[in-house]
């Protein structure tokens, strides 16, 4: 969508009061074909593919609050697709291309920055670890260059390459195509897409219940209402085992928050995404100037998207080991998201033992990165009844024949999840 200069200098003379909406907001309908449960990335790509691939369009997406407040809001917009196993292999470098592609795809800019993402070691074990995963990566078509601690100070001169630093650098792994994409612009993206082929974006509307009878969805409770539906789709983040245990599914799901803050704008001083080898942080420039990083896992239970000090304390600690000039930068602000962790560091897409019933989750630290590709596969398991083979291993049976998939790749640094 274009819009004249005469239009742009109406609205910013007026308070941006004029613009266009760029999505409808309907009230629910009494029955759909499909109903999906949660406004998140994953579900508004879903929507949209089931719309685009599939044809169709009597669909719902139902938002408890409204877009963009749940982890596609809360993340550090880092894309990659930097694994070792090859289900996850090729299932993320499947989600670069569709990034690579999707601010054309969707007619609206989602900033997408390739960059590079850079993996740092500080041992021998960890460079073993990054040569194994750059050649399976290479092995699997991705691209991966190893490289010594003279070009990693080159190319990121703000991380302290020193041989005194209090974790030396040995080299690092690096994705070229890697970097990042803004957030808000995903979600806004796939909103419009979606509702331009007449899916209903509903925000506002918490599903309460999931009506099954006779082993079939038969359809959701909602804050605004009962909906029917034939197809119900679950897939909420962090919040997938509360969502799933109406349906009386018991998931191999745990849910943590993941702390992510952002610094001050400052001039440009960092012109990759990077990880921390030594301990789970990652870091990125954001376009405003700001330095955009996260740490570990908080270690207990939540779904609380909220921090607190110690693990502001921790993260400090290691952005001041790592990068010791982010020691002088004052803090902006900082949030919390829900991660749903499996124990195996991989998602699930699947069809549950109710009939028309599916799920979504299990995302751990790929769920931002893995949004066009979650969103292509669910919908093509949704459409099809059967999984689309970029996703056939991310089933809930591996968790009962032990067939998991142990992906080391999955949080920001070799060789340490």
């Amino acid at each position: 969508m274009r819009y004249s200069l005469s239009s742009i200098l109406r609205n910013a003379a007026t308070g941006h009061k004029h613009w266009p909406k760029q999505w409808r907001q309907p009230e629910p309908k009494k029955a759909y074909d499909i109903v999906i449960v949660g406004g998140g990335g994953h579900g508004l790509a879903t929507a949209y593919y089931l719309a685009r691939n599939h044809g169709l369009t009597n669909i719902a997406v139902l938002e408890k609050g409204y877009l963009g407040n749940g982890n596609i809001g809360r993340n550090t917009t880092i894309v990659r697709s930097n694994y070792l196993c090859p289900e996850n292999g090729q299932f993320y470098e499947h989600s670069l291309k569709l990034w690579e592609g999707l601010s054309q795809d969707l007619n609206y800019n989602v900033m997408l920055s390739q960059r590079g993402v850079l993996n740092t070691f500080h041992t021998p074990a960890q460079r073993d670890a990054a040569i194994r995963r750059g050649n399976a990566m290479r092995l699997h078509g991705v691209d991966a260059v190893l490289l010594n601690r003279e070009e990693v100070k080159k190319l990121a001169p703000a991380i302290d390459c020193s041989p005194g630093a209090r974790f030396p650098v040995r080299g690092g792994l690096l994705q070229p195509r890697g970097g990042s994409v803004r957030h808000d612009a995903v979600a806004w993206g796939f909103a419009r897409g979606a509702d331009a082929r007449g899916v209903d974006i509903i925000q506002n509307c918490e599903v309460t219940g999931i009506r099954i009878e006779s082993g079939r969805v038969r359809g959701v409770e909602t804050t605004r209402g009962s909906i029917a539906a034939k197809k119900i789709a679950i897939v909420v983040a962090g919040r997938s085992t509360l969502v799933g245990n109406m349906a009386g599914l018991r998931l191999p799901i745990e849910s943590h928050v993941l702390q992510c803050f952002v610094t001050e704008p400052v001039k440009p001083i960092l012109d990759t995404v990077v990880s921390f080898g030594a301990d789970h942080f990652a870091v990125v420039q954001s376009d405003k100037g700001g330095l955009v990083f996260n740490g570990s896992l908080d270690g207990y239970n939540s779904y609380a998207q909220r921090g607190n000090m110690e693990t502001l304390e921790s993260v400090a600690a290691c952005a001041s080991s790592f990068m010791p000039c982010m020691s002088r930068l004052r803090l902006l602000r900082h949030w919390g998201g829900i991660n749903d962790m499996t124990m195996d560091g991989s998602p699930i897409i699947t069809r549950t033992p109710v009939k028309g019933l599916y799920f979504n989750g299990g995302w751990c630290y790929g769920g931002f990165k893995a949004t066009p590709a979650s969103g292509w596969t669910y919908a093509h398991l949704i459409a099809n009844d059967e999984p689309h083979e970029f996703a056939s291993g991310f089933t809930l049976s591996r968790f009962e024949t032990g067939l998991v998939i142990n992906e080391n790749g999955a949080g920001p640094q070799p060789g340490l999840h």
